[in-house]
């Protein structure tokens, strides 16, 4: 299958590695193409520059727009901030219909850390995706982990959850079957319509806090009953 994959990040190298070495065509979308490849310096987190890492992934870049067209299913792993501008990049015309699979979370950064949540409570960056494009399938899942783990959910000892959220009964099942069959994932909880990724994102402070705590990122949540 096709797939379009928009953010070069470390969550979107992840995702395309993953879907790449299951035998699914990926192309990773980004604002600018000769400015990714240009970058020739580890970021800030050691992660090789883009055109190194694309040479062990095997995935092809292009625009957020061409990404998006070239796509079947979309995956949003851009930064939540920038995400509402790079789907508007990616062209309305080009999500139309699909399932957009939304991993983002709307990290604020401007007061440096902890960051903040840009949108809470009444509303989520789920929520907003969907009313900007009305006709894409939006599902949001995958937002409460770390990228290693939502590719490999086996990384962590014993069951652990991962949560699925959007308007949409049959691209939510699809997704669910993408979570198990492709990722590995065992225990997928069907939260509800979309308002219900205002839970989802709002469980990213916890997130952040206990990563400082146990002073590692590998660990998820599970729902005890």
């Amino acid at each position: 299958m096709n797939i379009g994959v928009l953010g070069t990040g470390m969550v979107g190298r992840a995702i395309s590695a993953k879907l790449s070495q299951s035998g699914h065509d990926v192309m990773i979308g980004t604002r600018d193409v000769d400015r990714t490849l240009a970058h020739s310096e580890p970021d800030f987190m050691g992660n090789p520059p883009f055109r190194e890492w694309q040479q062990h992934a095997h995935v092809k870049l292009g625009t957020f727009a061409e990404a998006a067209a070239f796509g079947e299913i979309l995956f949003n792993c851009t930064s939540g901030m920038a995400s509402l501008a790079a789907l508007k990049l990616a062209g309305e015309r080009n999500l139309n219909g699909k399932i957009l699979i939304d991993i983002a979370n709307p990290l604020d950064f401007s007061r440096g850390m902890p960051p903040t949540l840009s949108v809470c409570n009444t509303d989520s960056l789920g929520e907003q995706i969907q009313r900007a494009f009305p006709q894409a399938r939006v599902v949001k899942t995958l937002n409460t982990m770390n990228a290693n783990v939502m590719v490999n959910p086996s990384l962590l000892s014993g069951d652990h959850d991962v949560f699925v959220s959007g308007n949409d009964a049959a691209a939510k099942a699809q997704v669910t079957d993408i979570l198990k069959d492709w990722f590995g994932w065992k225990s997928v909880i069907d939260l509800g319509d979309i308002t219900t990724a205002r839970g989802a994102e709002m469980v990213l402070p916890l997130w952040l806090h206990l990563m400082a705590a146990l002073k590692t990122p590998m660990f998820n949540f599970k729902v005890v009953r």
